[in-house]
């Protein structure tokens, strides 16, 4: 108690100071207007503050939970009376912003009601519309509801079924039909004479991969042929990527007509390689594209239509030019000046580009044949016209009075019959051409649903059909009037609509009757295109053949329907690639990572991959540098194959032939003549444990830059050189690689094998010649797991070391070794900049007190540290490596082959296959170090496990 009067005493006294000071320092008088006006300010101030509201509540929200009730929000009687003024004032002021904010609203909205953007006119507006920006195919609306649709290519195409159908769709390919749109794929076509199209289409393909554009039975227009472009006498280098063509059969004339189909994304760059090599610069003067013709038109008839007053003019968002009532059939994003042809006033050859003119559907699986029979009906012969106004089959009309066209016709059918008494389009010859005129599909359309089954007691010719087996169709089958521009904008002007379709349906005398047009049944010319499926490997041969077919444009969904109606299954992008994976092929551009379009699709996979992980909390993501990946999001090719140069360049005992072999330099796992990664004991800061980790030693921490070689292994010029690495594609040589890769049980086998395959034994002689030709250059591979195990995307492909192999030799069911787990280097550095970036926020949140040293601290430059440490550290992330990488092919305990592009469980094999690339240089050391028993066991790893899986790596050719 004494204590707290002291404290009152001394508080008191304390007071009475205070007063005597203020009493002091109190004016002697005031004046009372200016006194009155301050405090009227503050008043006001202060009345204002009361007022106005501190929060969004309501006011019965703002009432104690135990006074509140439910029917405060819409009875305000409810409330205590002293605030049921000022709920009244609120539900006035809501409902005057609400009134606002739905008058917006309607004034903003095109239309009125769902009704009136449902009807047909409007539809069609709307869509094309949103047809400028990406090309829609005819089947989009169709696929847009059953499909997630995704945009690329410039193209709105369908990536997978809404439905889990992924079993379904393997199902289909592998026992009846899948079918997918392939309209998206563009058409360069070529006019000129024969010698000019061969000479200049030889510099940009080699014979050393395959066939070539001057094969003889491509160019009779008997068999599609497949091959890979690259510029302009640069082979092995420069590629542009895969295409393929189809002659037109020969008709007497010196001209001849070339269609090289290639995916969208290597359009632009194979378009101007042709230019270039045919010298076209000049466009050639062509008619008007068809919707532009149909813009003028409807922009005529909605100018009528509203001086009428029946209909308003629907414009766009710049209100410039009014959009097309009728719908746009082909490109709808065709600019009208731009060529779209080219030609060479030397040589007087023609470049057209028939993107969107001819649709092409593929059917896949071992009825496909049985789907097209049932579909398709060969057209019935017309000598008089239906109609004399109308151009409805005129041509057809014409080309049955000639009797060779007639017969050809008959013979086309007779073959196009035997079709269906094969078991499966892979006992046809490859790429086999069929050129046929078809009825309209829609009239026999079945009543529901039907599997397309094949009859076997329909056809009992068995040896005609042996004959097309051996023989294969004519030359003179393979001629079809799809090639004749005008004979297609013909067939797409005169179709019969699916309304007068149907009203003719509506009369028939016996509803649900089959439907008999007779000579105004629309004739349709058609190219039917065998695909040959897997043909490499020994394994499940001519699995995923099927059918391609070639349509004019306009008639995508009257084709469309019918093979639904056949009890097809539909598949999308993501399906494609799963039958490019099964069939152990290339994927465009997935796979081709030495062109363009490659190159850009890693880069927007790996930006993609990136955003993805940095989604995802730190505590969340995976750590791939104590993981030992350099690089998971994209596959350094380039760093791969140099690194691999420089150990074979370290390691010249290795290739040369007057020394002998040195084992010491060339044990498998390690780099030749390369220090190997120690493994340490580190105490882990979390746990304080101590764990394996990987050092990295001085001399491969730091990728070093390319230094130009005049000496040595894999003598050249590498300021000159264009490409960083090239892809090996010689047959001759994939052919070696691939018996090499074969495994045997032991050494006097392999020799018989090897020689009666007619390939060469591995020796320094012949390995010395394909390392100093081939110094950087990449292998396709595949690769089937051993035991257990689902390799990955960017998954390691990895040597094993001696110990793995004589580990997997006495347990048979070892699946792999460990890789130890590597230390994070670049942790603490991270640490260290975000204590960094804590030190300069409480600078900044600090309040300085005098103006000067606010203005001194402003003026100051920031530190030389900080600079460093901002600049050195800004692109680290937690997890992931930064640039530069060290070295790739010894940063791990087993040295790093290659990479796995596409990795999946196989449904077709029944275990873990990948797909890939790896390092010929490292694969020729694997292979010559490897015991004979053992030729082509590799390792994988994915990208976030330690875990090492034995695989078997092939080499299909």
């Amino acid at each position: 108690k004494g204590q707290n009067r002291g404290g009152r005493g001394r508080g008191r006294g304390g007071w009475q100071g205070e007063c005597q000071s203020a009493s002091e320092e109190m004016p002697k008088y005031i004046t009372a207007s200016t006194f009155a006006q301050a405090r009227a300010a503050e008043i006001n101030a202060m009345l204002k503050a009361v007022a106005q509201k501190s929060s969004n509540s309501l006011v019965f929200q703002t009432l104690p939970r135990h006074m509140r009730r439910r029917a405060m929000s819409h009875n305000i009687k409810r409330l205590p009376r002293r605030l049921q003024e000022i709920a009244r004032k609120e539900v006035q002021v809501h409902f005057v912003v609400f009134e606002k904010a739905v008058h917006q609203k309607k004034e903003q909205s095109k239309t009125k009601c769902r009704k009136a953007r449902r009807r047909h006119i409007n539809l069609v507006a709307e869509f094309n519309r949103r047809q400028r920006k990406n090309i829609w195919l005819e089947t989009h609306i169709w696929h847009a509801k059953r499909f997630h649709m995704v945009k690329k290519w410039g193209y709105c195409l369908a990536d997978r079924p809404t439905e889990k159908s992924y079993r379904a769709c393997y199902r289909a390919m592998t026992k009846h039909c899948l079918l997918q749109d392939l309209s998206y794929y563009c058409c360069l076509e070529l006019n000129g004479k024969e010698n000019e199209l061969l000479k200049q289409l030889a510099r940009i393909c080699s014979p050393d991969t395959g066939l070539t554009f001057g094969a003889e039975f491509c160019l009779s227009g008997r068999f599609q042929g497949s091959l890979n472009l690259y510029r302009a006498d640069c082979y092995p280098e420069d590629m542009l990527g895969p295409a393929t063509f189809i002659w037109k059969p020969k008709d007497g004339s010196e001209n001849r007509q070339l269609w090289i189909w290639v995916h969208p994304a290597l359009k632009q760059h194979i378009l101007s390689e042709l230019k270039a090599i045919f010298q076209c610069s000049e466009p050639e003067e062509i008619c008007t594209p068809e919707p532009i013709t149909t813009l003028i038109q409807e922009e005529k008839r909605t100018d009528t239509a509203v001086s009428l007053g029946k209909k308003r003019k629907k414009e766009d968002k710049d209100g410039e030019k009014a959009v097309p009532v009728k719908k746009i059939i082909g490109d709808g994003t065709r600019d009208p000046f731009q060529p779209y042809s080219w030609t060479s006033p030397t040589t007087g050859i023609v470049i057209s580009d028939q993107t969107m003119e001819i649709l092409r559907y593929r059917l896949i699986g071992p009825l496909s044949h049985s789907v097209l029979t049932e579909t398709l009906k060969p057209a019935s012969l017309q000598t008089e016209m239906a109609d004399s106004e109308t151009e409805l089959n005129n041509w057809w009309v014409e080309n049955c009075k000639d009797s060779e066209k007639v017969s050809l016709h008959q013979r086309q059918t007779a073959v196009f019959e035997l079709l269906e008494g094969i078991s499966s389009p892979s006992e046809m010859p490859a790429g086999t051409i069929l050129g046929l005129t078809v009825g309209d599909p829609r009239v026999n359309l079945p009543k529901k649903k039907t599997k397309a089954m094949p009859d076997p007691e329909k056809y009992q010719d068995y040896d005609k059909v042996r004959q097309l087996f051996l023989e294969g169709i004519p030359v003179e089958c393979a001629h079809s009037f799809i090639w004749d521009q005008n004979i297609c904008k013909n067939v797409t002007e005169n179709k019969i609509s699916e309304q007068d379709l149907n009203r003719m349906r509506g009369q028939l005398l016996v509803p649900g009757s089959q439907l008999d047009l007779g000579p105004c049944e629309s004739k349709i010319p058609v190219l039917l295109v065998q695909q040959p499926g897997k043909m490499a490997g020994e394994d499940r041969p001519g699995w995923g053949s099927g059918w391609d077919v070639y349509l004019p444009k306009g008639w995508g969904m009257a084709f469309w329907i019918p093979f639904i109606y056949r009890g097809v299954r539909v598949g999308g992008l993501q399906e494609g690639l799963k039958h490019s994976e099964y069939k152990r092929t290339p994927h465009t551009p997935n796979d081709y990572p030495d062109c363009p379009a490659g190159v850009q699709f890693a880069k927007e996979l790996e930006n993609s991959l990136l955003e993805k992980f940095k989604r995802r909390p730190p505590a969340k993501r995976a750590n791939y540098v104590k993981l030992g990946t350099l690089s998971p999001f994209l596959c350094p090719w380039g760093q791969l194959t140099k690194n691999w140069e420089e150990r074979m360049r370290a390691s010249r005992e290795f290739v040369c032939p007057s020394s002998p072999h040195t084992e010491s330099c060339t044990t498998a796992g390690q780099g030749l003549c390369e220090p190997k990664p120690e493994v340490v004991k580190e105490t882990s800061p979390e746990t304080g444990e101590a764990e394996e980790t990987m050092e990295i030693s001085s001399e491969g921490a730091i990728m070093t830059e390319d230094v130009a070689v005049t000496q040595g292994f894999g003598e050249r010029d590498e300021t000159t050189t264009r490409s960083i690495f090239i892809v090996l594609r010689s047959e001759k040589l994939l052919m070696q690689l691939s018996a090499w890769c074969y495994p045997t049980s032991g050494k006097d086998r392999r020799v018989r094998l090897v020689s009666r395959l007619g390939q060469k034994e591995m020796t320094d002689d012949v390995l010395l010649p394909i390392l100093m030709s081939y110094p950087r250059a990449l292998v396709w591979v595949n690769l089937s797991l051993l035991r257990k195990g689902n390799p990955e995307l960017h998954a390691m492909i990895c040597i094993p070391t001696e110990e793995d192999l004589l580990h997997l030799s006495k347990d048979q069911l070892f699946c792999g070794p460990q890789e130890p787990k590597h230390y994070d280097i670049f942790k603490h550095k991270i640490q260290k900049l975000k204590r960094e970036k804590k030190k300069k926020k409480k600078k900044k949140k600090k309040e300085e007190e005098e103006e000067d040293n606010v203005k001194a601290l402003e003026s100051d430059p920031p530190s030389v540290s900080d600079k460093e440490i901002t600049e050195e550290h800004k692109d680290l992330i937690l997890g992931l490596w930064s640039d530069p990488l060290p070295d790739v092919t010894s940063h791990c305990s087993r040295a790093l082959l290659g990479y796995v592009t596409r990795g999946d469980f196989s449904l077709a094999a029944g275990c873990g296959e990948a797909l890939g690339f790896v390092s010929l240089t490292g694969l020729l050391h694997m292979l010559h170090s490897q015991p004979t028993d053992k030729k082509g066991l590799v390792l994988l790893r994915t990208p976030a496990s330690l875990q090492y899986r034995f695989a078997r790596l092939n080499i299909e050719v």
